[in-house]
């Protein structure tokens, strides 16, 4: 009983029941790379159309952000994050019993609703629950969630999928989300005092914020060049990882280095054990250093000069390829920084909103960039079918990268100049 009524134990049960269905975010949304050969074949469709079908997820999750940010300010974690998982579950089934193209777009299109709202909702949980200096190890620390899901969205999966065919394997995690909103209903609260429990040392009560203070704070974040620029940084970083990660990094491989899916998703699963590692390591150094601007320049940096290895090379040996594939993921750490800068820029009852605008942009990039990607390689595709799958090229592929690659350099960009900017203000971050 001690777990439910001491607050400093309790919140860690809270925020685990957030982190699961957070993890089950992660497995649908990076999903698409095993099951690409499956979808291509079992719906009749090209590469452009296999990476709108990924993307569908992401459009309506970027979209639903801002209103999430408002929701999980005004009535916090429980309600939201469980109805979330919900909806998420409910559009798994829908997915899984897809018939044909479009009720698959719109079903995960359905799956992004509802996993909109998590990530915002357990960013708030943690504002209420934990101090100030802990709030970047603790984005970190579910960023590092996203990890295990990605994890468990390469290798994991595509034996799953071997065994038991990938419709089944989509219901199961359906049957999980709807037992991960049953917890998080359960254990998460606004803050310990609407759980009924003692204030926590160092974490101020949230005053509540109303409809009329949450739109004065859209308005200054919308004219706030910092947020724009964070914003650019996040739609780059984000939208990369979950890309290339998320999508064509399996497609790449077995299509420029003859490797089955299986083989292939071992490479995808280094670069998930990249966001594990990245996400919570780059958050707590950047806590313990109390430094989140220069970090992010030196990341970003390091995180064009890798993704610039596949355009320039375009078969380099799959030692490097591992390499780069790993680093991708642990660039996630970096990306996330931007969450703790926006949110320390603006007073705690507005946390919510301002890292949804943020979060939103990033889940913009992962809708824009697989399709950029599908056309780049569905413009220099072959006429040849093998096992009913159209045969790309390795030219194609150097030109998606490129295109990734030129993306990151604009992310290196944004989060320089804020580097300059708080330079010039001599703040106490001095970086």
């Amino acid at each position: 009983m001690n777990l439910l009524t001491d607050p400093t134990k309790r919140r860690w049960l809270a925020w685990g029941s957030l982190a699961l269905v957070f993890l089950l975010v992660n497995l649908h949304r990076l999903s698409t790379a095993v099951l690409s050969e499956q979808l291509t074949a079992d719906f009749g469709i090209t590469a452009a159309q296999l990476g709108t079908l990924h993307a569908s997820f992401f459009v309506i999750y970027a979209f639903i952000q801002i209103p999430t940010g408002v929701l999980a300010d005004r009535y916090g974690p429980r309600y939201v994050g469980s109805v979330g998982a919900f909806v998420l579950s409910v559009g798994a089934i829908g997915f899984a019993s897809s018939s044909g193209y479009l009720t698959a777009v719109l079903s995960r299109a359905f799956i992004g609703f509802g996993s909109g709202v998590i990530f915002i909702s357990t960013l708030r949980f943690c504002a209420n629950w934990f101090r100030i200096d802990e709030f970047a190890t603790m984005s970190g620390l579910t960023s590092g969630m996203a990890g295990v899901g990605a994890i468990f969205a390469t290798t994991p999966l595509a034996v799953a999928v071997d065994w038991f065919g990938w419709q089944r394997t989509i219901y199961g995690l359906a049957v999980v989300g709807f037992a991960s909103a049953a917890a998080v209903f359960s254990l998460a609260r606004q803050s310990p005092a609407a759980a009924g429990l003692d204030p926590i040392e160092n974490v101020p009560e949230q005053a509540s914020v109303t409809l009329a203070e949450t739109g004065g704070y859209l308005r200054e974040l919308v004219g706030d060049i910092e947020q724009w620029l964070l914003s650019l940084a996040f739609f780059s970083g984000m939208g990369t990882i979950l890309t290339v990660i998320g999508l064509w990094g399996v497609p790449y491989l077995v299509a420029v280095y003859d490797l089955d899916v299986t083989t292939a998703s071992y490479f995808t699963l280094l670069g998930s054990i990249g966001i594990l590692v990245g996400g919570p390591g780059v958050g707590w150094i950047s806590d313990r250093i109390g430094r989140r601007r220069l970090p992010m320049v030196i990341g970003f940096g390091f995180f064009a000069l890798l993704l610039a290895v596949i355009p320039v090379f375009g078969d380099p040996p799959l030692a490097v390829i591992a390499v780069v594939y790993f680093f991708i993921g642990s660039c996630l750490g970096v990306t996330v920084l931007a969450l703790p800068i926006i949110k320390e820029q603006y007073p705690a009852e507005a946390s919510g909103v301002a890292t949804a605008i943020v979060n939103g942009a990033g889940f913009f990039g992962a809708t824009i960039l697989p399709t950029v990607m599908g056309v780049a390689v569905d413009r220099y595709r072959t006429d040849d079918v093998v096992a009913g799958s159209v045969v790309y090229t390795e030219f194609g592929y150097r030109v998606a990268f490129a295109i990734t690659t030129g993306v990151a350099v604009l992310a290196f960009a944004s989060t320089f100049v804020l580097y300059l900017r708080n330079r010039r203000r001599s703040t106490p971050d001095g970086a």
